[in-house]
């Protein structure tokens, strides 16, 4: 499923990372815990999250995760749009809720990682 895809199926916005809504993922994890993150083994993955810092970001870049979906319609700063950009992740963002958005991809073939 490509990214732009995703940001459909939600009804969401994409806030960064135009260039690659053709990014195809296979697996979503969602998780306010970046420590839980970082424990994840997996390639074409999205993080979906309600913990918008940079700090997500970061775990982002830690774990080569081309996508974060922020849910809740949290507001993103500039500073993570930055970081996002020079770290070339993309931001995507829900009105939804955690919970939602996660069954709503999985229902869309996203497969959960464990």
């Amino acid at each position: 499923m490509t990214l732009r895809e995703i940001c459909d199926t939600i009804k969401g916005e994409v806030v960064c990372g135009e260039e690659l809504l053709a990014t195809n993922v296979e697996f979503a994890f969602s998780s306010d815990l970046m420590s839980d993150v970082l424990t994840i083994q997996c390639e074409k993955l999205i993080l979906i999250t309600g913990l918008a810092n940079l700090q997500a970001i970061r775990t982002a870049e830690m774990s080569d995760i081309p996508c974060v979906l922020f849910v809740r319609n949290k507001p993103i700063s500039e500073e993570m749009v930055e970081l996002a950009q020079e770290c070339g992740i993309a931001i995507l963002r829900s009105k939804n809720t955690l919970f939602f958005v996660a069954g709503e991809l999985y229902i869309a073939g996203l497969k959960p990682v464990y």
